[in-house]
């Protein structure tokens, strides 16, 4: 193992085993800002809450650059404390996305900042695995109009070190079915709301998904129902049943717009309402930055067939991609765990993305 790999599995180590469930992200995030302080020094450090705006590199007329993670971790269940087996690191949040987190940090801690052509900043954020509206990017975006300026974001979340352009948007609506109670002896006198909510179920498993091709990429769309709720006592028909439907949808159209075809779908059958709105983002192919990380040694390009952060720069007018070591299919699992190959692997890449001038728009 060399030494960057070491460096690298020590760090994620180290990361791990502070817990950062999502809303309880500040112990993490004190030893995030402690120890870049100790090597880029206090001033280049803003504390958002529990988040960290860092200022690597700060150089004038020169291409911006934003590193992005999230330090929180959905709650799952492990065998034990963090450890390595073999190739692998087991931990809450090993792949999603503490493995991208170390990647930011040893970069900042190994390069030769003073030689980098461009000006690099790095965000670590908070309640990113939560609601769209408690995800602290967007108002660390909304303070910090100059983060605007971003000439490409990169957000490290778990894809096996393959590049992942653009972001699905995301509606997920409760759709209220109404009938009427009767006794479940004599249903005939009631109106089963079940019933009204499993025919629309039936509906949305009759629909195709929609292929939507953006640049070259395809998107898929599609409707999925989630979760349905409804009934009371075990002998009484339902009179109401509610239906959480989530409506993931391509580049190009707004939440807003995504929201009112699924309306029109419903028709009158039912009340609906949107709970969480979601923005897609654009693949931006076309970026030079986007084809400069190309060709820096990912591990294949493809669509992001969900949605990420990448939607939020997208709506700041910021081209961004997701790019990160963590072992994709390992997100939210039970023993979580990520490849330690995949880090050594990652960092080369970014290593190459700032430091490799052939070709390069940022030299």
């Amino acid at each position: 193992m060399t030494e960057i790999a070491h460096a690298l599995r020590d760090t994620l180590l180290a990361l791990t085993r502070i817990p950062s469930p999502i809303g309880e992200e500040a112990e993490l995030c004190d030893h995030v800002e402690d120890r870049l302080a100790s090597s880029l020094g206090g001033d280049a450090i803003t504390r958002f809450h529990d988040s960290l705006i860092v200022h690597a590199v700060q150089r004038q007329n020169a291409p911006r650059i934003g590193l992005v993670g999230h330090l929180d971790t959905v709650r799952t269940e492990h065998d034990g404390p963090p450890r390595v087996e073999g190739n692998r690191l087991y931990g809450a949040g090993a792949a999603d996305m503490k493995s991208g987190l170390a990647i930011m940090i040893e970069l900042v801690e190994r390069l030769d900042l003073q030689a980098l052509p461009c000006d690099l900043t790095l965000i670590f954020y908070e309640r990113e695995e939560g609601p769209f509206e408690e995800n602290r990017l967007g108002p660390i975006l909304d303070t910090h109009p100059d983060l605007h300026e971003l000439d490409l974001a990169i957000c490290l979340e778990p894809s096996d070190n393959q590049m992942q352009l653009g972001a699905m948007g995301s509606v997920h609506a409760t759709l209220t079915f109404l009938g009427r109670t009767a006794h479940s002896a004599r249903p005939w006198q009631g109106e089963n709301a079940l019933y009204k909510a499993a025919a629309f179920m039936r509906k949305l498993e009759q629909r195709e998904p929609q292929d939507v091709e953006l640049d070259g990429y395809v998107f898929r769309e599609v409707m999925t129902p989630t979760i349905i709720q409804g009934g009371g006592p075990r002998n009484v028909v339902p009179g109401e049943a509610d239906l959480n439907v989530n409506y993931r949808f391509a580049p190009g159209r707004t939440p807003e717009e995504a929201f009112a075809e699924l309306r029109e779908l419903a028709g009158d059958h039912c009340k609906i309402q949107a709970t969480d709105l979601s923005p897609a983002g654009h693949p931006h192919v076309a970026n030079p930055y986007v084809q400069h990380l190309m060709r820096c040694g990912v591990n294949g390009v493809r669509s992001k067939q969900a949605w990420t952060d990448v939607a939020r720069f997208d709506a700041v007018g910021v081209p961004a991609v997701n790019l990160g070591p963590g072992t994709a299919a390992q997100a939210h699992q039970p023993n979580e765990y990520t490849e330690l190959d995949h880090l050594a692997e990652g960092y080369a890449i970014f290593e190459r993305f700032f430091t490799k001038k052939e070709g390069s728009p940022l030299y």
